[in-house]
Formats: structure tokens, sequence, C-alpha cells
């Protein structure tokens, strides 16, 4: 398949088109009945007050396609699986798609447009970000807004996000997107219909996010995307703030919230046993993750859910949660803070595998080396005691474990202290810190210190 032929035109070839657009105005059409696979519920849906779009609870968050390599060992996104995952999604009325230009080392806009093509455009909502991280002069921010246009193949975008904001306070904020014009350039894009929906997504701190919203009178901010699980609630890493005064500040303004991180990365669905017990001993029948999705959605200012779902086991799993939702009672959200306050007794690195740290100048592949860690943490495979009776399994566990998750070249003892990474984390991690806790963690372990 050329990069410059859509799915829909390549299905139109191939003699696949009418079954696939078939498929789509079955399931995906907003405002139709949602004819479901045998076995399955209605997907919930929420109705944008503004534009009254009926958006699926669920949204397809696509920072993390499958990834496969190509002929030359170089990786590339796995476009058949990314195709098989949006028919499947369309088809059981996920029908808001999430995307950035850096997403995928930049593949994802793309692979996305390919994936929707074979559908009719009116039975999916499209979100991309102006990501002017490094560059945020004028002309280069016109250029990554219009590449989108293109990268998407259409000709307007449902919901468009000024990215990541909060990293660098008002000053940064200012820098990107007030100094340069690009706010009234977006606002003007927006009454031209180019842009349907104009909202902003958020890590950082409360004094940032008051100042941003704080314009919402001049801009009139039609959603904002915050990152909210039954942790962040009110323990919130870091600089970030707690999502209970985001949703709050949010819900009293009339702005509807498009939530990130819902699974904190992946970490409330590979919970330490002790936690999973816990959840399963109040309900047999729901995963670990649903938790999490059900708590998300249960707030009624939600418009949707963005999940990153890299496999169909994934995608099946959160239709189930969302088709319908089963929402939380108030003893449900209190048993959920009691499961907070318990998880953060566990020194876990909140990195949600955002990938914005990479590459790293020296190769080390810093999101696999904090991620087996926390992997590690979850499962007690964390050695601390010589004396203990587990010491010798966990000690194994965790050092075989590491050489397979992470290439030596790649592992943290290579981190030189740089720092460069240090402005790209969403969540402000200190990662030159934790790579070398990491590595002198591993080093203890290889000379029995631990």
């Amino acid at each position: 398949m050329k990069e410059d032929i859509s799915r829909r035109e390549f299905l139109k070839r191939t003699g696949a088109g009418a079954a696939a657009l078939g498929l789509a105005a079955a399931g995906c059409t907003p405002g139709k009945e949602q004819e479901l696979p045998e076995g399955t519920g209605e997907m919930t849906f929420r109705t944008n007050p503004a534009t009254g779009d009926r958006v699926s609870l669920l949204g397809y968050g696509c920072m993390r396609w499958p990834m496969t390599t190509d002929g030359d060992g170089n990786e590339i996104i796995d476009q058949e699986q990314v195709n098989r995952l949006v028919d499947r999604a369309l088809a059981s009325g996920v029908n808001y798609y999430d995307t950035s230009p850096v997403y995928c080392q930049g593949l994802s806009e793309k692979a996305t447009a390919i994936a929707l093509s074979g559908h009719p455009r009116e039975s999916y909502f499209l979100a991309t970000k102006l990501s002017n991280f490094s560059n945020w002069s004028r002309e280069n921010s016109i250029l990554m807004y219009r590449k989108s246009f293109e990268n998407l193949m259409t000709d307007y975008i449902d919901y468009y996000l000024l990215h990541s904001v909060g990293n660098g306070g008002s000053s940064q904020f200012d820098a990107r997107y007030v100094d340069n014009g690009m706010i009234d350039f977006l606002m003007k894009e927006r009454e031209e219909g180019r842009i349907r929906n104009l909202g902003f997504s958020y890590h950082g701190d409360r004094k940032t996010f008051d100042y941003v919203l704080g314009l919402h009178e001049k801009v009139h901010w039609d959603f904002v995307q915050i990152q909210m699980n039954y942790v962040d609630w009110r323990h919130a890493a870091s600089r970030n703030v707690d999502a209970e005064y985001l949703y709050a500040e949010l819900a009293d303004r009339g702005i509807p919230a498009v939530i990130m991180e819902p699974l904190l990365g992946g970490r409330l669905s590979n919970v330490p046993e002790y936690i999973a017990d816990r959840l399963k001993e109040r309900d047999p029948y729901s995963s670990v993750a649903s938790w999490a999705f059900r708590f998300a959605g249960t707030y009624p200012d939600v418009l949707t859910v963005l999940s990153g779902m890299t496999y169909m086991e994934h995608l099946e799993e959160n239709i189930g949660t969302y088709s319908p939702l089963r929402p939380l009672n108030e003893d449900d959200i209190r048993f959920l803070e009691e499961t907070a306050v318990l998880m953060m007794q566990y020194p876990t690195v909140p990195c949600n595998d955002c990938k914005y740290c990479m590459p790293c100048p020296y190769g080390i592949d810093i999101p696999a080396v904090l991620l087996h860690y926390n992997k590690c943490v979850n499962e007690g495979n964390i050695a601390r005691d010589p004396g203990s009776e587990d010491y010798r399994r966990a000690r194994r566990a965790y050092l075989v474990s590491y050489d397979r998750a992470v290439e030596k070249v790649r592992q943290a003892d290579h981190c030189i202290g740089c720092k460069q990474c240090i402005p790209h984390c969403p969540q402000s991690i200190d990662i030159p810190h934790e790579l070398h806790r990491i590595a002198r963690y591993v080093e203890e372990l290889k000379r029995n210190l631990v």
C-alpha cells in the first residue's frame, strides 16, 4: 500500500470497499442506533453540549499503535494491525480518535488516517494537536498545523488541542501560543470551520492551569484534556495537579473534559498482587483495569476516555467495559480512594510510556528501563534484604527480566546525566536521577550487596 493512496481507495481497488463501508454505516454514524456484534451491549455515548456531537465514552488514543520493522530493520507502524483495530473499534461504536504529529515517531497521524479512510468521514471524530515543543515560531507552528491536515487527509479537524500545556509555566505557554499569534490564528480557523472544537491538553501545576483556563472568556475553550484516574484524583505525582481540582474547574464552567491516562500509564492494570486481590474480592467478575475505566467514565462532564489500545484483547475488554458503562456508586469511589492510598506506598516511577523523552542521545531506552522497574515493584520482585527468604528469587527475577526487557547497551548505567530528557517529560520526572538510582540498584544486585 503506497503512502499516497488512501485506504478507502485501496479497499475499492481490491473489491473489499463495499464490505468495509457497510460495516461502518451499520455501527458508526453518530446519532444512529448501533448494530453491534452478538453478545455485546450498546456503547455509552456522551453529548458535546456545544455541538451536539454524540461521542463514544471510549476514545482511541493513537499514541501506542502496534509497531513492526521494515526490510531494512527500521521500526514502522504495523498498518495491517492498525486497520484491524480501527475496523473493530468503529464497528463497536468507538468514534473518537486522538493523535498528534509527534506520536509513534511522527507516524501516527498518517497511519490513523489510512485506517479511517475506509469509513465515512462523518462516522468518526478526529483529534490532533499543535505539538510545537522545540520550535514554536509562528512559521513552524502554522506549518505543523497544515501538515496535520495533509497527514490526516481531511479538510477539517473535529477536536484540535494545544499540546501538553503546563510544562514551562505560563511564560512558556505565552511563547508557544500567545506571543506568536497562534491563539488568534487558531480561533480564526475555528471561525472558518477548519477546526470544530479548540482545546488544550494539560500537565503542570495549578497556577498555570488557572492562568490558561482564565483565558476562557476570550478563547472559549470547547474542551480540555486532563490526566484523570483514581490515583491522580487526589494523589497526583510531581508538579501535576489533582484531577479532582481540574475536573471541578472545568465542570464549573461547563467545559467538557477529555480524559487521558485512565490507567496511569498502564500501572492501574498491573497493580501489586494484594491490590489486585482486593479489587477481585469486591467484584470477582471485573478486571483490574475495568475499575479504572469505570472510575473515569462515571463523572458526567467527561466527554470521552482515551485508551492507547495496542492489542485487540485490550480493545475488546474496554469495549465491554463501556458497552454500556456501569457507573460507580459512592461506596465504590470511597473504596478506590482507599485503594489509591495503598498504591501510594509503592515507590514506582510515574512514567506513562509517552516516549516524549526519546530518542535519548546516548541510546538509552528510558521508558523500557522505568517500566521494567515499575513492573518488578508491582510483582514483588524488588530484592531488598539479602537475609530474607525471598531474596534469591527476587534478585534473579529482576536481573534476568531486565536483560530481556532492555538491551544491555540501552540500560540505565549508560546515562551520563545530560538532562536533555527532563524538559520533555509531561510528568516532570527527574529522569537522570531515576536512571542513576536504578543503575545503582542493579549494580548492587550483581555484586550481591542489596
